[in-house]
């Protein structure tokens, strides 16, 4: 106990005092690889709060607002990290924490995961759908650039433009890669959208974004969300043309047309003046000819009826000549109808001779006559043969007549209710009542006489009952 009483007395603020300058003596400067499981900034103040972890443990860190915008590539999270920076105590907590002064992805691995995963993220908004591409103008008059205003990539579009189709350009120039070029560009396409200015600049009918080739890191700035935003929300027709043929930017995606080079953009965005003075000149020389073929052919049509003209008396004469001719046979046709038809009726008349007609008629009688006799023998045929039928069914009839089975022997056997009993087990349950003969009835003893079956009043004698 007397040890412990000896070791010295330290306030909280004073241990806590301590251990920081301990901490950041031990850890003046360390860089760190971890995944970023938190990331949120203070909207006051505008400094980044991040938490790292691996496997079995997690740091928080803390990014100040400073050194957050110039960050060129911004903490997200699920994003593999390397941060440096030195490590300190925040003795408010109680807690150790990470001051980052740069942040990097930890490789081109972690840069193209994160663009895989904002590629899907984007593409499910409809960011880059084709319905939303709008069509370049044929013939832009003013051409809106957004690229860096020195290097190599502005001069080869301007002298592409120039030898091909001189226009106005109007350069928006913007930082291509490193902190804060994101915000430029995006920024950029929205102040074209938003001409014109108020200066009297005028608004571009179309906007190339460009920049030369470069590494993943370089290109950063194209993929980042707020420029890829800024491209699909733009109401001009937009050409992206960053880095060479290989690379690929999510700026491309949501571009209305991605060109694999800054001069292949300025081939797009304007016609080759040469070739247009060229078909130009050829659709002249097709109209012209045009032109003269139909004022040929119009005058070969009008040196027909030129011609036609000076035949005119000559053709009135022949005219005149088929007229009279007409009214001559005009004038012999009533007569020549009349002989026409006088020898028509002459013919006519000549088959009406009485003799003939008296011949014909009498044959027409004696054909009628050989039809009638034909059709009374059939008819008679027919009626012979039906009545033979009708006789075999009579027969056929009378066999099956129940007083031809009478008449040879039997007898009906009927209850007192006149039911026929048909079986020595239904005679014994009901007593037979009457017995039914070729020529009468019987009426057995204590049974009153039935009607026939057949409504005919029969003749009922008494007897003694046979059972």
């Amino acid at each position: 106990m007397s040890a412990l009483h000896n070791q010295p007395e330290y306030r909280v603020s004073e241990l806590a005092g301590y251990i920081k300058r301990t901490v950041e003596d031990q850890f003046g400067f360390v860089r760190v690889r971890g995944e970023i499981s938190k990331c949120g900034v203070n909207a006051s103040s505008g400094h980044a709060y991040i938490t790292l972890k691996d496997e079995g443990a997690v740091l928080e860190s803390v990014c100040w607002r400073g050194t957050l915008s110039k960050l060129a590539h911004k903490p997200e999270v699920g994003m593999e990290v390397i941060a440096s920076g030195r490590l300190t105590t925040y003795p408010g907590r109680s807690q150790y924490q990470l001051i980052i002064e740069a942040l990097v992805p930890a490789g081109a691995g972690a840069l193209m995961a994160m663009l895989e995963a904002r590629k899907k993220a984007l593409a499910a908004e409809g960011l880059f759908d084709a319905a939303r591409k709008k069509p370049l103008p044929l013939l832009p008059e003013v051409i809106g650039m957004i690229t860096s205003p020195t290097g190599s990539v502005i001069r080869d579009m301007l002298h592409r433009i120039a030898d091909r189709f001189p226009r106005h350009v109007l350069l928006w120039p913007v930082a291509v890669q490193g902190s804060g070029a994101a915000e430029q560009i995006a920024a950029a396409i929205d102040g074209f959208n938003q001409f014109p200015h108020p200066s009297g600049l005028p608004r571009p009918d179309v906007i190339i974004v460009a920049r030369g080739g470069g590494s993943v890191e370089d290109l950063w700035p194209f993929n980042e969300e707020i420029v890829v935003r800024a491209a699909a929300s733009s109401r001009i027709p937009l050409i992206s043309a960053v880095g060479h043929e290989t690379d690929t930017t999510l700026i491309d995606y949501a571009a209305d047309l991605r060109a694999p080079t800054p001069t292949a953009a300025a081939e797009h965005a304007v016609p080759v003046r040469r070739e247009w003075m060229a078909n130009i000149q050829e659709y002249g020389a097709s109209l012209i000819r045009a032109l003269m073929h139909k004022v040929t052919l119009q005058e070969e049509r009008l040196q027909r009826q030129h011609a036609a003209l000076t035949r005119f008396p000559q053709r009135l004469d022949e005219a005149q000549q088929r007229l009279d001719d007409l009214a001559e046979r005009l004038a012999r046709a009533p007569q020549q109808m009349m002989h026409l038809k006088r020898a028509h009726w002459l013919q006519c008349s000549a088959a009406l001779q009485p003799a003939m007609l008296r011949e014909r008629m009498q044959q027409s009688v004696q054909q009628l006559q050989a039809s009638e006799l034909r059709m009374h023998h059939a008819a008679n045929r027919r009626i012979t043969a039906h009545m033979h039928m009708l006789s075999m069914q009579a027969a056929k009839l009378a066999l099956l007549d129940v007083r031809h089975v009478l008449s040879r022997g039997f007898a009906l056997v009927r209850d007192a209710r006149g039911k026929l009993v048909t079986s020595a087990a239904a005679a014994a349950q009901h007593a037979p009542a009457s017995l039914e003969f070729f020529d009468d009835v019987t009426v057995l003893a204590g049974s009153s006489a039935p009607r026939s079956p057949r409504g005919k009043a029969k003749k009922a004698t008494t007897q003694e009952s046979l059972f």
